[in-house]
């Protein structure tokens, strides 16, 4: 068995567009009000744009740089500066999820699974495989005390 894989994160529509909403928000909110100043200085222009440019930058980082990883001895999740390590003897469930709009989750798809493992914070964490079959194939080799108890979703 290989030590590392990687799967990358299925993005869908209604993720999609709520991100291009936020960052238009977020352009929006810096600069209708540089715009309607008339005192602005050079200096507060560079700010605001510096800003805005950061803000943006964060969220489609977190957006697009979202991966799991099966590595030796763990699951690695990471979205952005979110980053997460789930040893496999600690995972007790994993279903499929349609709730994405609460716990903890790093995902950017509405077709997600729940992982529940023992020292979760909220209890479990919601990720979105692009290849959701391939991921839990692969997590069902390196947790099979779950397919004992048929805790993995087929």
């Amino acid at each position: 068995m290989s030590t590392k894989k990687e799967f990358h994160s299925k993005r869908d529509l209604p993720f999609s567009l709520v991100i291009f909403a936020i960052v238009i928000i977020l352009f929006s909110v810096f600069f209708i009000p540089l715009l309607m100043d008339e005192t602005k200085t050079a200096l507060d222009v560079s700010i605001v744009m510096l800003l805005a440019s950061m803000s943006t930058g964060i969220i489609l980082w977190c957006f697009f740089d979202i991966s799991y990883e099966l590595r030796e001895g763990y699951l690695f999740v990471k979205g952005g500066f979110f980053r997460s390590k789930i040893p496999y003897k600690e995972i007790t469930k994993v279903a499929e999820t349609s709730d994405f709009y609460t716990g903890y989750k790093i995902l950017s798809s509405t077709q997600a699974i729940e992982i529940s493992y023992k020292s979760a914070t909220l209890g479990s964490v919601k990720i979105s495989p692009e290849d959701k079959e391939g991921f839990i194939e692969e997590l069902e080799k390196r947790c099979p005390h779950l397919s004992n108890h048929k805790s993995i979703i087929k």
